[in-house]
C-alpha cells in the first residue's frame, strides 16, 4: 500500500472500530482531496476500492463500507459496484446489503485491534 492509502486504511480500521460511520469529505481530507474535484472523487474511489479488496482476499468484509456519502448516508455507488463484482451482493437491495456488511464490519475489526 502507498502512503496515502494506508493514511485511509488506518482511518477506516479506527472508524470500524469504534462502531462507527465516516463520510467521503472527510476521508478524502485526511490526504488532501477535495470531493468536489471529480479527480479527486476518483482517486478516493480507487484508494477505498484498493482497500476493500485487500480486505476481501484476508477473507474481510469490505471496510469501506463505514465511508458513507454525507447527503444520503449510505456508500457511494462505486461500493455497490464493488460488491458485485466481487459476488459478495447477490441480488440483494443495497440498502440491506450496506447494513448486513457494516454490521459485519463493526464485528470484525474490534476482535482484529
Amino acid at each position: 500500500m502507498d502512503n496515502r492509502t494506508q493514511v485511509i486504511y488506518e482511518e477506516l480500521k479506527r472508524v470500524a472500530m469504534s462502531g462507527s460511520t465516516t463520510n467521503y469529505t472527510d476521508v478524502g481530507v485526511l490526504i488532501g482531496l477535495d470531493m468536489n474535484s471529480p479527480a479527486d472523487r476518483n482517486e478516493i474511489a480507487t484508494i477505498l476500492d484498493s482497500i476493500s479488496n485487500f480486505e476481501h482476499a484476508r477473507g474481510n468484509p469490505l471496510l469501506s463500507a463505514v465511508v458513507l456519502l454525507k447527503d444520503k448516508n449510505m456508500p457511494g455507488n462505486g461500493f455497490f459496484s464493488l460488491a458485485k463484482r466481487l459476488s459478495k451482493q447477490k441480488g440483494e437491495e443495497d440498502l440491506d446489503f450496506w447494513l448486513s456488511e457494516l454490521r459485519l464490519v463493526h464485528n470484525t475489526w474490534p476482535s482484529q485491534a
